[in-house]
């Protein structure tokens, strides 16, 4: 049963950018089962957020835009954010949304029936809903069109009197957290506009950036790829006497990626690179609390195995999902990727200095960095790669190398394929 509301004390829910159906970035199918799992993973965590905004019994919910993640794969991505709709409206939770950039791309969240418990604020100009029964007033504003660079702030409306007021944003707050300046304003333009409580959307990394009156970024509602590493989750904000009187992090993500290092600099043989990565399995399997895991392995360190672990990149991530798939835990834990950023105890100085064939190519690749004419010939060769990538894997890869060719870095290609090929030429592919 739903608690009564009361003038002086309510609760509401303060989430963003759920990209809901968002294809998951550094996925393989080598592991099918774990890959559909980390797919359906934001229809998982919207719905455990639903689940809570019930169990709670929260006053009302704010989602501060990217509901979706674009156009659609298929209707159903839609249907099922209705279904969810459907469950706070029986619960009598009233729901009031912006449309961010991502949502603005979709056509279909246009024509989209919602149910009568959602409020959609419009994108001709910013608006205000007022809700007597717990004197609260919402001011908002959706995107038209995907990419806003105006600053939206001044359009809007003044706080109203003796009433709680929020604002719900879509923003980039000046570029924060690397990502697109959209509707760029400043922290010092928010406090001064006398809410007493902004619910921002668009960055995705969650951060309390002022008090009284509060400024929050709820991050998102689930980590996609390894760029969103660590726990993810909503607000419940908890008002009284006209005042936040907390803010508690609402965990509904239900798998989290992961980055762990891995100290190479005491390690011996393979054996020792094994078990190393194994401990580092374990403690990141720890800290993902049971949920489904997503892990990055870096192996950092000055190490006379450098070249093995350089031409053993395959072997080693087959060891690791091995070591993974064998830990006797509730939830799956994925090895996505393993990152080899080792240095060798021989420098491309010391290989140099050498009389035998491996000094002569050595020369012959330093030669190779200051020839013009070579460098040119490598951008030509790569550029044409990289116009056929698809534009989401030259927008968002973290791969160095490949980031190296988008980017036009000749100076890391030629350094980078250097050391993989002096690696194959002076290690035997078996290490055990």
């Amino acid at each position: 049963m739903r608690r009564p509301a009361l003038l002086s004390s309510f609760r509401f829910i303060h989430t963003a950018d759920i990209h809901l159906d968002s294809p998951m970035h550094g996925l393989s199918d080598d592991v099918p089962e774990v890959a559909e799992r980390l797919r359906l993973a934001t229809r998982e965590a919207l719905t455990l957020l639903v689940d809570t905004a019930i169990e709670r019994a929260v006053d009302f919910m704010l989602i501060a835009g990217d509901v979706y993640d674009g156009d659609w794969r298929d209707y159903q991505t839609g249907v099922f954010f209705v279904r969810q709709m459907q469950r706070l409206d029986t619960a009598a939770i009233p729901v009031y949304l912006i449309h961010g950039n991502h949502d603005a791309q979709n056509q279909m969240t246009r024509s989209l029936s919602l149910p009568a418990n959602v409020h959609v604020f419009s994108a001709d100009e910013a608006e205000s809903r007022h809700l007597p029964e717990l004197d609260v007033a919402l001011h908002g504003i959706s995107y038209a069109e995907r990419a806003v660079t105006d600053d939206l702030v001044p359009a809007y409306p003044a706080p109203q009197t003796a009433a709680f007021n929020i604002g719900l944003l879509h923003t980039g707050l000046g570029g924060l957290g690397g990502h697109e300046n959209y509707a760029p304003c400043t922290l010092d333009e928010l406090t001064a506009k006398g809410y007493d409580y902004w619910a921002l959307g668009h960055v995705h990394g969650a951060a309390v950036l002022a008090e009284h009156p509060h400024v929050v970024f709820s991050g998102n509602l689930q980590g996609r790829s390894i760029r969103e590493t660590g726990a993810k989750s909503a607000y419940e904000v908890v008002v009284e006497d006209s005042r936040v009187a907390a803010i508690h992090p609402l965990y509904c993500d239900v798998a989290r990626w992961y980055r762990a290092e891995v100290d190479m600099a005491g390690a011996d043989d393979f054996n020792d690179v094994l078990s190393a990565m194994r401990r580092a399995i374990e403690t990141a399997a720890d800290e993902a609390a049971d949920r489904m895991l997503a892990l990055r392995l870096h192996l950092v360190g000055t190490t006379a195995l450098h070249d093995r672990l350089i031409a053993a990149s395959e072997r080693l991530l087959a060891e690791a999902r091995t070591a993974a798939a064998g830990l006797a835990r509730g939830a799956p834990i994925y090895v996505e990727k393993i990152r080899c950023a080792t240095a060798p105890e021989h420098d491309a100085t010391t290989r140099r200095a050498r009389a035998d064939a491996l000094g002569e190519l050595q020369r012959l690749l330093d030669e190779a960095t200051a020839d013009d004419d070579v460098r040119g010939m490598i951008q030509r060769q790569i550029q044409r790669l990289v116009e056929r990538l698809p534009h989401e894997i030259r927008t968002q890869t973290d791969d160095r190398m490949l980031r190296a060719a988008i980017e036009s870095d000749t100076d890391t290609l030629i350094a980078e394929g250097a050391d993989y090929l002096m690696a194959r030429l002076t290690f035997d592919e078996d290490p055990a």
